[in-house]
């Protein structure tokens, strides 16, 4: 069955996948996966927007825009920054993106084409980027000549992104729980306040460990289901 064209805000998705294409079209390698062209919205270094379509580019992890780098002298410069910017210097003109999968925001996970220039690729050469090994190995070995020519990020300190996204994790969690109320002795429920109302959640239940109360925001300790409902707390879903 084939798959009409799709046009939304002057963003073309030709999803077609039983039409063949005879060849590779402005340097974009034949393929049946969908695929979506127009100019792009620079997000951060791996992430651009055609439209309302965000695309993560594939096999690449960029510096989160908030991270900094150290240079061989030891000063601290934006190198988030600086490779957002890397992007809009690649990603100009007509872009076109190769969906390759869906990540778990909804985002197109996608290489990306400019003016027949592989832009993950480039970005990863250029070390703007990391390879991102963990999903694919497509871009290993031009990290691995971008860390021998001390290109980019190499020419100084830089903590991959994934292990700057777990720190920040773990240094919220830790803010989170030195902000926590301590439970009165013998009331071990959670009454916790979030975008879903009043939830209280049981010890053992799903999202009980993750949960933190704090009183300042209204948040409170009960000592039995019978005090929570009276109290128009209900119970959170398992």
């Amino acid at each position: 069955m084939a798959f009409p064209s799709v046009k939304t805000g002057g963003l073309e998705a030709a999803q077609s996948p039983n039409v063949a294409v005879s060849g590779p079209q402005n340097g974009v390698p034949q393929s049946n996966e969908p695929r979506f062209t127009g100019a792009a919205r620079i997000i951060d270094g791996d992430t651009l927007a055609l439209g309302e379509v965000k695309i993560r580019l594939h096999g690449i992890d960029a510096p989160e825009i908030a991270q900094t780098c150290s240079d061989m002298h030891g000063a601290i410069w934006t190198c988030g920054q600086w490779s957002k910017a890397a992007l809009e210097r690649l990603a100009t003109g007509t872009i076109t993106c190769v969906q390759k999968d869906i990540d778990r925001y909804g985002r197109i996970v996608g290489t990306c084409f400019a003016q027949g220039v592989d832009v993950n690729a480039a970005m990863v050469a250029k070390g703007a980027a990391f390879a991102y090994a963990q999903y694919s190995r497509d871009y290993v070995s031009h990290e691995v000549q971008a860390r021998r020519m001390a290109v980019g990020m190499w020419r100084s300190g830089v903590q991959a992104p994934s292990e700057y996204r777990s720190d920040k994790r773990a240094a919220t969690q830790a803010r989170q729980a030195a902000a926590e109320t301590p439970s009165p002795k013998g009331c071990t429920i959670k009454g916790n306040i979030s975008k879903s109302g009043r939830l209280y959640h049981l010890p053992g239940s799903r999202w009980y460990d993750g949960t933190r109360i704090n009183e300042g925001q209204g948040e409170r300790w009960f000592c039995s289901e019978k005090d929570a409902k009276s109290a128009g707390w209900r119970a959170a879903r398992s």
